[in-house]
């Protein structure tokens, strides 16, 4: 038998709660399958650990994680802290010393949910959008002098480099390579971002000639939330920096119904780190603790570590069960127009998997 190490990091508002029903999924679902099993490690790292200690996670976080199989992270963020504090001492202290830079989000419309366009059809909306998740925008390069002076400059220097540039490129071409349309849309903004985003469609153009199997085209990032917006079915595969591709990731979510459902898997893909996975929803605290939290973005995360952990068909299980679940509209959430509960749609989820015999 398998047995994965798992470092657990609930983090803040719902991430509680959500990683604790995908603590509870991925049990039933590993002793269903007999094959392979858990060992949860829980880390209470985030804003409560911040106003306790001063810092978001302690000076050997790291190291304590280092060795483990897989990241399962909730969210992270409070109210009466700032943003950039907890995500920088948090999320972003994990991703970047990891080298996690293949950030994965799949959407698509599951059974039973309704997209906000008009006249989609199953399959029309169905892409995966690669985030640069290492430098770009949020390469944490820059600062502020003279603070608080009316002269006070401050600066954020994206930064941008072949390597970096070049290997995104490939992880993502070979991503598209692997789906069924082979089809890749790389996002930018060269026409305003004359160097760092002209070396990106360069580079684009380099590693495509590396796939000649993999058919490819641009997109200024302004003219892209049209496209996903007015022909949905035109895309498939899309790779984006940093930044683009966290804005583009929350629209594709709202598109097909939810930020709720929509998973990530942050990467390392050489294996040097252990990789992160985490639901894209954010901590929501106007809902915490109602026990109301839509736990599915939790369980479409989990197939994407599945995967990632060498269980493709405990991944095809688990989405078989997601499927099923959100196909019932007296199981959706508020976030998707229902009155569901965390609970009853986890209990839900069990069912479908123990009840699975295909």
């Amino acid at each position: 038998m398998n047995r994965y190490r798992i470092a657990a990091i609930p983090g803040d508002g719902i991430g509680v709660e959500v990683i604790a029903a995908g603590i509870e999924v991925l049990d039933r679902l590993a002793a269903r399958d007999g094959g392979f099993a858990f060992d949860f490690e829980h880390f209470d790292w985030g804003t409560d650990h911040y106003k306790r200690h001063g810092v978001m996670m302690p000076a050997d976080g790291l190291a304590r994680i280092r060795h483990h199989d897989a990241i399962f992270f909730g969210a992270v963020g409070a109210p009466d802290v700032p943003d950039h504090v907890t995500l920088w001492g948090l999320r972003l202290a994990i991703c970047q010393p990891f080298d996690q830079y293949a950030n994965v989000r799949p959407t698509r419309v599951l059974p039973g949910i309704e997209s906000p366009l008009r006249r989609v059809k199953p399959g029309d909306l169905d892409w995966v959008i690669v985030r640069e998740n290492s430098e770009g925008e949020y390469a944490g390069h820059g600062g502020r002098s003279h603070k608080g002076l009316p002269e006070e400059v401050a600066t954020d220097v994206s930064v941008f480099t072949r390597a970096g540039v070049a290997r995104i490129m490939r992880f993502a071409f070979a991503l598209a390579r692997s789906r069924p349309r082979r089809h890749l849309t790389v996002v930018t903004k060269s026409n305003a971002q004359r160097h760092a985003m002209v070396m990106w469609d360069d580079i684009a153009a380099e590693v495509a000639a590396e796939f000649p199997d993999v058919c490819w085209d641009k997109m200024l990032v302004d003219a892209m939330t049209m496209r996903m917006t007015l022909r949905p079915e035109t895309l498939d595969t899309i790779v984006a920096t940093n930044l683009h591709a966290d804005i583009l990731s929350d629209l594709a979510a709202a598109l097909a119904g939810s930020l709720g459902i929509a998973p990530t898997a942050n990467l390392n893909p050489e294996r040097s780190f252990p990789s992160m996975f985490e639901p894209i929803h954010g901590s929501a605290f106007d809902i915490a603790g109602k026990g109301i939290a839509n736990p599915v973005g939790t369980f479409w995360t989990s197939t994407l570590m599945l995967d990632h952990l060498g269980e493709p068909e405990a991944a095809r299980r688990l989405m078989r069960a997601i499927e099923q679940v959100t196909a019932d509209e007296g199981l959706h959430t508020p976030d998707l127009g229902g009155r569901a509960t965390t609970r009853e749609v986890t209990d839900a989820v069990i069912a479908a998997i123990e009840g699975d015999n295909e």
